[in-house]
């Protein structure tokens, strides 16, 4: 069985195929599939899902970082409510992407930094977006590690340097399709890693391993990414999927 750590399948993308999608995941063995939160405008989707499929289909809560604008406070003030009012599986996806937009760089940080709080206050591991903003997010995430701050830095394609740093703070690693991109370079920093800080992604819909690269990811998929792990590692399939789904149970208490 696998456990796909974040996807985003409340979003439009899937509308018109959701019940299909959700069968073909579970049919591909992908018991549970984590939902990391956008923002407010798409809570509501995202909790209505986790409740038709409970215990399969499972929200974190947060405030992304491309979602970080003028009314921050008002969407981290929502966040807070929700947080008071019911279990979380996570905080996330937060963090860092300044690939996209720069011009609200501080209020990231500010926002980044505020989710980490919740994180602690909440005994919750945190799900972190470090788009070309790797080495940003270490720094910041090194000031919390000493008072219990743990999580994963999703979709990673760093260098190993920025790999073994993370897994020094004792963060995990969330691997997806970029790892079955020829010219991403992944596959050779990940043959030289451990596997106990690795849990397994998609991302859906983004960023659909190859073959379906250009397509519109789904969960389904998952195990094309555990075949790629195995080959890379020169491990069994099968073992890619025990491991990996422990971390993920051990990681977000599932």
């Amino acid at each position: 069985m696998f456990i796909d750590t974040h996807s985003h399948i409340y979003s439009k993308e899937f509308d018109n195929d959701r019940p299909e999608m959700l069968r073909r995941a579970f049919e591909a063995s992908v018991s549970t599939i984590l939902m990391p939160a956008i923002d407010s405008a798409t809570h509501p989707l995202m909790l209505e899902l986790e409740a038709d499929h409970p215990g399969r289909c499972i929200s974190m809560i947060g405030l992304h970082p491309c979602s970080v604008k003028e009314d921050l406070q008002e969407e981290l003030n929502r966040i807070e409510v929700l947080l008071k009012q019911r279990p979380f599986v996570a905080i996330g996806e937060t963090g860092l992407d300044f690939y996209w937009d720069l011009s609200f760089k501080e209020q990231q940080i500010e926002a980044f930094e505020r989710q980490i709080g919740w994180a602690l206050e909440y005994r919750l591991p945190v799900v972190i977006h470090s788009r070309e903003s790797t080495d940003d997010c270490i720094a910041i995430i090194k000031k919390y590690t000493p008072h219990g701050l743990r999580g994963v830095f999703h979709c990673f394609g760093g260098s190993i340097s920025q790999a073994m740093a993370i897994i020094e703070e004792g963060f995990y690693l969330g691997i997806g399709g970029v790892l079955t991109f020829k010219k991403s370079g992944l596959d050779q920093v990940m043959k030289q890693l451990p596997l106990d800080h690795v849990v397994l992604e998609t991302d859906a819909p983004y960023l659909a391993p190859v073959p379906f690269r250009g397509k519109r990811n789904e969960p389904a998929w998952l195990p094309q990414i555990a075949q790629k792990l195995a080959e890379v590692t020169g491990t069994d399939p099968d073992e890619i999927a025990a491991v990996t789904t422990a971390n993920a149970k051990k990681l977000f208490a599932l």
